[in-house]
């Protein structure tokens, strides 16, 4: 739509004309109750064969939406814009000045001319109920027929429910008034009252757009409050609440939920020196989120897979719980100090991915949050990193496209990897110190990399320009490898740290490491030295472990106190083959298989021989969370890196080892339950199929693993893949589970079953219809993609090439994004599908530069899987 892709460039002249001095909004969403004219996200949506039919026989449901806007004009006389998309706008007003909407809006602006120096907008529209997850999101629960509102904003989607000026510098108070529902509840980011059948919520500190928010249904809330002596003396209480669908209720954790939240509020008042300055604090778990979670102030929404119909591994509850940290330090960074554009958008999301696990570690039960950082965040940055769309920490973001696909590996966990390695550079103490003056100095401002800069180089005395330059406006990960020379005696004469940096991107850079080096003790490997040094350019010598007994493993960036890949001398991978599992510190081993993993990728390791390993060691793995990453990472390998030849050979081996480790583990554990799970997702011969068949029937038994419903669908997939669950089967157990979650499971294994015409029906619903909710288009992508159906598959790709213009042009940008990512042929793991792919950039040079993006960054995915199958095939001459 013209206009909806606001430019930075825009965006500044915009921001230095015009000052906002408040909102009042008022919603009117009565609508959304009644017949379910437009599929709410409900059951049916057209889903693969054996739905109970489409809902949607009406255009877009929407709402009222009135919108009174008090702004300043520097330049009185000039013209300026409001943004809004809508179906349609019924009034326009200027200071008292009726308008004509259909000569000033044009779908997704409002041109505002002749503006005065102090201006007021009334805008009455009509804005539409989003089924995407953008906007105000509509669902409709199938087991009870309730419906359920929510909004979701970030970057620019305010503009779908009022009429604003969508850009994060225009902070201003907002109040909101709901009319909803007589049965519902109504939360918005300030307290609210209902009076004469309206809702009204307090007027909010000065925020931008993006982060209002209002949720609106008959939810189930559940309360209790959070209290702080000051330091001046004074009492801070915050009142908590917790919501989610009734359906959900029965599961909903909210004791555990509260803990965590009371346990950030204490450890980030300790730290920042700064109360919580926002009134309550309300956490929503709402239906079909398209992320994991928004600090939207005074209501955090969450998605409500965090609420656990069965029983999961640690690893989830430290996942939530670390995600509730991530959101509460946006509190302070982001929401109290925001970056002016995004640009910056680091300067909130690096800070809350590090205070996340900061805090995890420091004020939670999940003491070893690090470990997790360290093997499953930072495996999204090196991988981002390494993307010919990696940039640098602070990015050039030319509009709201570019600002979309920025939310990614880089911005989050590369950001708070360099985090980390600045406290380790500063110091713990001056870098909080700066933080501490930072939100005082800006606070309810906006503020640029510069504003951050400036403090953390007044606390620590140290040039931050120089740092920034080499970790934050440089893109591309280095790795280092040690280099040791023995003397005579056995001992080490000279240990140095080699740092090498792709040709893409050749900066080296100053690196804190701990270099550890190890040997068996006793049957176990243990860190018998250690030395911090600073690395710089491409060899530095580490003076303080010469005359040390010799390594039989030296692992540069021991502790993990810097972002950089680790690499092995060939003394070390050899240990790391005969005894990865023998190391006794836990973070040690992690980052070991982190560094196998990425040499996997680099195609430096065979994939059979990463796979070995896992076999080998992975069922010694303490850590729950590195297991189900090391799960998770194997069946990667198989399916991308393996040479294809050998595949079935993979699969069986994994099925089977899988399977062993599943017997083996202790029954009732949470190690029992992960093995159960990848059993699962490695089964395929007929023997293995029969026993998920049986355990599903309980006419076979695994001693102490309850198979509850999640573990139900989680059996389905694999045996719908494989033609032994058909649509009668899936059906009977949607009856059993008749539920949203049961909904999109049913839906993603319906679109699994190995048919030529499941597969066109599923390419149908996802590409020429749009009747599918955000979450169903997820669960039909993720069924119709599977690698055991590599050749009903291959008729796909030219489809998809001829199809995703059209598919960007046409759909939101969330669901654009989900469809271009996830039906790119990257299962036809060939040369021909690579020149499809390079054949079709060279024919668009001019389409979309976010839709670019996604193509190239899929087709480096594919050359990479192209090169480590080589490499498989050359290693694995001859084996097993």
């Amino acid at each position: 739509m013209p206009g909806e892709n606001l430019s930075r460039d825009e965006a500044r002249e915009r921001a230095a004309l015009l000052s906002v001095d408040g909102y009042d909004v008022s919603l009117d969403v009565r609508s959304a109750i009644g017949d379910a004219n437009d599929g709410g996200g409900g059951r049916g949506d057209g889903e693969v064969s054996g739905g109970a039919g489409s809902e949607r026989t009406g255009g877009p449901r929407t709402f009222r939406s009135v919108t009174t806007i008090r702004f300043r004009c520097n330049e009185p006389g000039a013209s300026s814009f409001a943004d809004l998309i809508a179906p349609s706008v019924t009034a326009v007003s200027l200071n008292g000045r009726d308008l004509d909407p259909g000569e000033v809006f044009d779908g997704s602006r409002i041109r505002l001319d002749d503006l005065a120096a102090e201006n007021e907008l009334v805008v009455d529209a009509r804005c539409a109920y989003s089924r995407t997850g953008e906007g105000l999101h509509r669902f409709v629960d199938p087991e009870d027929g309730e419906v359920y509102l929510y909004t979701q904003y970030e970057p620019a989607d305010s503009r779908r429910v009022f009429a604003n000026f969508e850009q994060p510098d225009l902070k201003a108070p907002f109040r909101f008034e709901v009319r909803a529902p007589e049965e519902w509840v109504v939360w918005s980011n300030g307290t609210g009252e209902r009076a004469d059948g309206v809702w009204r919520f307090a007027e909010t500190r000065p925020i931008s757009t993006y982060i209002t928010c209002v949720v609106a249904g008959p939810y189930h809330y559940v309360t209790d409050s959070y209290t702080r002596e000051l330091a001046d003396g004074t009492t801070l209480e915050i009142p908590l609440g917790a919501l989610c669908r009734r359906g959900l209720a029965p599961y909903f954790d909210s004791d555990d939920v509260f803990l965590v939240t009371k346990q950030g509020l204490d450890f980030f008042h300790d730290h920042f020196d700064y109360p919580y300055p926002f009134g309550k604090y309300d956490q929503a778990f709402v239906p079909e989120y398209n992320l994991g979670a928004m600090e939207n102030p005074g209501l955090v929404t969450f998605r409500e897979e965090y609420i656990f119909r069965g029983k999961v591994t640690q690893a989830s509850y430290e996942a939530r719980a670390n995600v509730i940290l991530h959101e509460m330090a946006h509190m302070w960074f982001g929401d109290l100090v925001t970056m002016e554009w995004w640009d910056d958008l680091w300067l909130k999301e690096s800070f809350a991915d590090f205070m996340g696990s900061f805090s995890l570690v420091g004020a939670t039960r999940f003491t070893d949050g690090w470990i997790t950082f360290a093997n499953r965040r930072k495996a999204w940055a090196y991988r981002a990193d390494q993307l010919p769309s990696t940039h640098p920490v602070t990015a050039d973001i030319r509009d709201l496209q570019d600002a979309k696909l920025n939310f990614d590996g880089i911005t989050y966990a590369k950001g708070a990897s360099v985090l980390k390695q600045l406290v380790a550079y500063v110091g713990q103490d001056a870098f909080l110190e700066g933080a501490r003056r930072y939100f005082k100095r800006h606070a309810y401002g906006n503020t640029r990399l510069g504003d951050l800069l400036s403090v953390l180089g007044e606390t620590s005395g140290r040039d931050m320009a120089v740092w920034a330059r080499s970790w934050l406006q440089t893109a591309g990960v280095n790795s280092l490898t040690p280099q040791v020379l023995l003397d005579a005696e056995g001992r080490v004469d000279e240990l140095a740290v080699l740092q090498e940096a792709a040709e893409s991107h050749p900066e080296l850079r100053p690196h804190r490491v701990a270099i550890g080096l190890y040997r068996r003790v006793d049957g176990r490997l243990v860190r018998y030295a250690r030395a911090e040094a600073d690395i710089e350019g491409p060899r530095t010598v580490v003076a303080e472990l010469a005359g040390a007994e010799a390594p039989e493993l030296v692992l540069v960036n021991d502790e993990d106190l810097t972002y950089c890949k680790i690499r092995f001398d060939e003394t070390s991978l050899a240990a790391l083959r005969e005894s990865l599992g023998d190391i006794t510190d836990p973070l040690a081993r992690a980052l070991c298989w982190s560094a196998l993993w990425n040499m996997t990728r680099d195609a430096l390791l065979p994939a059979r021989d990463f796979v070995e390993l896992v076999l080998r060691f992975a069922g010694r793995e303490s850590d729950i969370g590195v297991l189900q990453m090391l799960h998770a990472w194997a069946d990667s390998a198989l399916v991308h890196y393996a040479a294809p030849d050998w595949r079935p050979v993979g699969e069986r081996l994994l099925a089977e080892g899988a399977l062993a480790e599943l017997r083996s583990a202790e029954p009732g554990s949470e190690h029992q339950l992960a093995w159960a799970r990848f059993f699962a997702s490695a089964a395929s011969g007929p023997a293995d199929l029969d026993l998920l068949r049986g355990l599903l029937e309980g006419s076979a038994k695994v001693d102490g693993l309850e198979v509850d419903q999640e573990l139900r669908w989680a059996f389905l997939e694999p045996l719908a893949a494989h033609g032994r669950a058909d649509e009668g089967a899936l059906a009977a157990e949607l009856a059993r589970d008749d539920t949203a979650s049961g909904k999109r499971h049913q839906v993603r294994c319906l679109a699994a079953r190995p048919s030529a015409e499941v597969k066109a029906q599923a390419w149908v619903q996802l590409v020429e219809s749009d009747a599918l909710s955000n979450a169903l288009v997820e669960a039909t992508i993720a069924g119709f993609q599977q690698s055991s159906q590599r050749e009903l598959l291959a008729q796909y790709a030219e489809k998809y090439f001829a199809v995703i213009g059209r598919i960007w042009e046409q759909r939101s940008i969330q669901i654009a994004m989900n469809m271009v990512k996830g039906l790119f042929p990257a299962l036809l793991d060939s040369p021909e599908t690579l020149a499809a792919t390079d054949a079709w950039l060279a024919a668009h040079e001019s389409a979309p530069p976010a839709l670019r993006r996604l193509v190239l960054e899929a087709r480096d995915d594919l050359a990479r899987g192209l090169r480590g199958q080589a490499c498989d095939a050359a290693g694995g001459v001859g084996t097993d």
